[in-house]
């Protein structure tokens, strides 16, 4: 099925509370794409893993830390990070006043039923 080109606009799409900061969903699963697209502000996450999805992050702004499964790296603005299913991740802002900005990428599309927690 072929969908239709659309444009959404950061400053549309109000921003909603999640275990990693504060998230702007661009893209979600309702739009059938196969993937998400969210815009999120990071200060310090809760540490969780997905089942299903993977996730790339892209770090747009800030300086932070994440810890994949047992192994810590430092992120700053041009970073990519693969996250497989099953790894535990959690991100955290090195300067807590100042959030780490991540463009996050899902496939399949993240679902909140695909969020876990030890």
């Amino acid at each position: 099925m072929k969908s239709d080109p659309f444009c959404r606009h950061l400053d549309h799409v109000e921003p909603v509370p999640c275990p990693c900061g504060a998230s702007i969903r661009i893209i979600t699963k309702a739009d059938d794409l196969g993937f998400n697209l969210h815009i999120t502000l990071i200060r310090d996450s809760t540490r969780h893993y997905h089942r299903d999805c993977t996730e790339v992050y892209t770090i747009l702004e800030g300086t932070g830390k994440i810890s994949l499964d047992d192994k810590i790296e430092e992120v700053s603005p041009g970073s990519v990070v693969v996250i497989p299913p099953m790894v535990r991740h959690r991100l955290w802002s090195v300067f807590p006043d100042e959030p780490v900005r991540v463009h996050i990428v899902g496939i399949p599309a993240w679902q909140p039923l695909d969020e876990h927690f030890d």
